[in-house]
Formats: C-alpha cells, sequence, structure tokens
C-alpha cells in the first residue's frame, strides 16, 4: 500500500462515525476523534487533522462522505 492509500484509508477510518454532510471546518475537525490533534502516520509522512486547515478551502465545503474528505486532503498535501 502507498503512503497516499495508507494516509487515504486512516483519515476515512477515523471519520467512520463522523455525520455527514459536514459544513465547515470546525465540524471537520470535531468530527475526527481525537479534534485537530489526530494523527495519521505512514513510513516517514505524518499528517495531522489540523494540517487539514491549511490545504482545505471554503470551497471544499460541504464534504458528503469520509470518502470525499481522505481524497481532498491527500490530493492537496500532495501525498
Amino acid at each position: 500500500m502507498s503512503v497516499k492509500e495508507e494516509i487515504y484509508s486512516q483519515i476515512v477510518g477515523a471519520l467512520e462515525g463522523a455525520s455527514f454532510p459536514i459544513g465547515n471546518p470546525e465540524d471537520l475537525f470535531a468530527a475526527f476523534p481525537d479534534g485537530a490533534d489526530t494523527t495519521c502516520k505512514s513510513g516517514d509522512v505524518v499528517l495531522k487533522a489540523s494540517d487539514a486547515g491549511k490545504v482545505l478551502t471554503g470551497d471544499d465545503f460541504p464534504f458528503k462522505s469520509a470518502e470525499n474528505v481522505a481524497q481532498t486532503i491527500v490530493d492537496r498535501a500532495g501525498l
């Protein structure tokens, strides 16, 4: 599994119990188990939920699924 696939899978897993759609960054952070401190790791790559705030824009919302969140984050993070 590539780094991108592993991080994607971890994000989807972290958002497993989240209620969608998610309409803003605050609600997205709240949906993660450890909030903005939720961390995904693959090899030397460490990605915190708070890092998502650096790559997401208001136009990305609302998110309709965990997969939508994960795909947007891994694409924008350049993984």
